[in-house]
Parts: C-alpha cells; structure tokens; sequence
C-alpha cells in the first residue's frame, strides 16, 4: 500500500545511494523525493576524502558530526568537528571539500535539492574514459 510514507534505517538505505536518504534524485511519488532539500547520512572510514572540491555553490548546507573526527575545508579555513554534535554550515558561493580523519558518521543536510554536483563513482570515470 503507498501511503505517502517511508520507514528505513538510515545505515541501510544510505549505503545503497552513496548515503542520500532524501532529495531531487529520488524516484517522484516516493516520500523521499524532494526539490526542497537533500539529507545524506554519510559513513566514512578514516582517511576517506571528497575527490574534488565543490566549486560555484548555489546550496546552502549543514554538516552534523555523529560520531568520529571530520574536518571540512572551506577557503581560507579548515573546520574541524570532533564532538558529537559539532556542525558546520556554509551558504551559497562558498566552495568545500571534507576528509575523515577518523572513522565518522555525519549527517548532511542541503537546500535545495539541485543536480549537478555529484563526484563521478570509479567504474562511472572507468566506463567513461574506455
């Protein structure tokens, strides 16, 4: 029955779209779909780094810390998160990049849900490139 409503677990459902929960790029008529807003639950193992800075933001963005030890770059500084909790937030026009220091959990939020600016995966830049 499609009763507008969506039940997960966040670990789960994360894993099988690189950790967004909610957004644009969700199928329309699924409760997770929105053009308003993005929320990513995003795992990474230490030493994991985003591969290329976002540049020409037109999003503004919150970055919660769970668990672990995340730091966020932004031009001219580097924000580090190390207590549950700590959070970030950047608005438009200001370009990013972030890498797990340790092992973290951190939950993005991003508005509004517009696509563009996803890092291709390897096997898409293999694929690609071959």
């Amino acid at each position: 029955m499609d009763d507008g409503v969506y039940v997960g677990n966040a670990g789960r459902d994360a894993a099988l779209d690189r950790g967004w929960l909610l957004g644009h790029f969700k199928p329309v008529g699924d409760p997770r779909h929105s053009d308003a807003l993005e929320i990513k639950w995003g795992v990474h193992p230490r030493g994991d780094e985003r591969a290329e800075w976002v540049r020409g933001e037109e999003r503004t963005a919150l970055l919660v810390l769970v668990s672990g030890r995340f730091r966020v770059e932004l031009p001219g500084r580097s924000v580090l998160l190390e207590r549950q909790g700590d959070y970030v937030v950047w608005g438009k026009g200001v370009d990013h990049s972030w890498v797990a220091e340790e092992e973290s959990v951190v939950l993005t939020v991003r508005w509004p849900s517009v696509p563009g600016y996803a890092v291709p995966q390897e096997d898409e830049q293999d694929a690609s490139s071959g």
